[in-house]
């Protein structure tokens, strides 16, 4: 495909999340179903196009004076790609499937690029409706944290230390530009493409063979949070496919023993095959049934309580960035709702002098700091665990501006760590 049906078919696929409120992985899929004619570099480049225009939505259409999937598409290309006005003008010829040309009106804006005047949501590509509680969070540096959450994310791996060490996994991926990442001691960093690309992993000896894994600084760092070590009993309580249970598992050294858990069923069995090619073996996977009690025999005993609570996800916009434009706020007091339940649910088995681990890839002070206030208020017998105190224990040298200034815990932020989006506390049982 010419560079200009590439640009028809990104602003074909934004045409049909616009009208239809899809996720984009879908459209995607959907159209090389239908066009098959298109290769794998023509489909991962059409990705590259429709997923930056997701990320630069909002500013995109406020440069080029409308909301299209025109504008979105081309105002993005303007912003995120090395394209000049005269190439763009090229690739915009109406001829081979191409785009019709460029207007007199969109050259100029085009050209201008202005976002002069233009409101903190545009300025920084995110919904409107959470303004209020970005600011809260964020205040002057809004707009700047948010254009970080609109970059695209580097690939993160987590080096499994069951099977080899960090130096022996850089040297094996060195052809990837694999380096160390900043705050993980555990961690691998594999910057973008020039395309956007992500690189093919699952044909990486160093992946298959379960000597790394896939795994986002931030989520690392809130497994290293936990201190746990070997020996101890552990609840996983929110598993999910088992990324942080696996990391869990690395730092206990295979000893002790994890329960992990989630309420769907179909993901925590995802796991059992990533534990196999990790080598983990002090892992019982537990899938939730309706009505069963959950864990009876666990109750007040784990040195460690897991919770990995479901949330708006806003903090990994970076690599969803069409979620961004599909949450409503009606998700927010939802997500409220299932916190403070897991959070009461997880304090069960939590024994004296135990811990107990909550975090999210959410940067609202209601789905973090605000639940931890809540829970804090009628359980009398917990306290908060301080965030150098929880560096300390972690044997981590995070630097004291993550300490959250809403209160509790830890947040982490691509502006401000390189991660994603995350907020990480801990409560102590007396």
């Amino acid at each position: 495909m010419i560079p200009g049906a590439r640009i028809a078919a990104a602003i074909e696929i934004i045409g049909e999340i616009e009208a239809h409120k899809r996720p984009a992985a879908d459209v995607m899929k959907d159209w090389g179903h239908s066009h098959r004619f298109a290769g794998a570099k023509d489909r991962a480049a059409i990705a590259t196009l429709v997923y930056d225009a997701l990320r630069r939505r909002a500013s995109s259409a406020y440069i080029m004076g409308e909301e299209t999937s025109r504008a979105i598409v081309l105002g993005s290309i303007r912003q995120l790609h090395d394209v000049s006005i005269g190439t763009l003008a090229l690739h915009c010829s109406g001829e081979a499937h191409a785009p019709p040309r460029l207007t007199e009106e969109e050259t100029r804006r085009l050209s201008a690029m202005d976002l002069s005047g233009a409101p903190d949501h545009v300025a920084g590509d995110f919904p409107e409706w959470l303004a209020p509680s970005l600011a809260h969070v964020f205040g002057p540096q809004l707009v700047a944290e948010m254009r970080a959450l609109a970059e695209r994310a580097p690939v993160d791996l987590r080096v499994n230390t069951l099977k080899t060490n960090r130096e022996k996994a850089i040297r094996l991926l060195k052809h990837l530009g694999a380096a160390p990442t900043p705050l993980s001691p555990a961690g691998l960093r594999l910057p973008p493409a020039q395309d956007g690309s992500s690189p093919r992993l699952p044909a990486e000896a160093a992946y298959a063979k379960g000597l790394v894994e896939i795994q986002d600084e931030a989520s690392q760092l809130a497994a290293l949070l936990s201190a746990a070590k070997p020996s101890e009993q552990v609840l996983d309580l929110c598993a999910g496919a088992g990324g942080k249970t696996l990391a869990l598992a690395a730092m206990m050294q295979n000893k002790g023993q994890i329960h992990a858990t989630d309420r769907d069923g179909v993901r925590l069995m995802q796991a059992v095959a990533r534990l196999k090619r990790a080598g983990v073996r002090n892992v019982q996977l537990h899938a939730l049934r309706k009505g069963a009690a959950i864990f009876a025999g666990l109750e007040e005993r784990c040195d460690l309580v897991f919770v990995d609570a479901s949330c708006t996800g806003i903090g990994t916009w970076r690599r969803n960035p069409d979620a961004k434009w599909r949450i409503r706020p009606g998700a927010v007091a939802a997500r409220i709702a299932e916190q403070d339940r897991v959070l009461a649910e997880a304090a069960r088995f939590v024994k004296s002098g135990g811990r107990l681990l909550y975090a999210t890839c959410s940067v609202l002070k209601e789905e973090n700091e605000d639940r931890f206030a809540a829970f804090l208020a009628s359980r009398k017998e917990y306290i908060s665990v301080p965030a150098p105190t929880m560096a300390e224990m972690a044997g981590l040298p995070l630097p004291g501006r993550f300490a959250s200034p809403l209160g509790f815990g830890i947040r982490l932020s691509p502006l401000a760590s390189g991660t994603d989006g995350f907020f990480i506390g801990m409560l102590r049982r007396g």
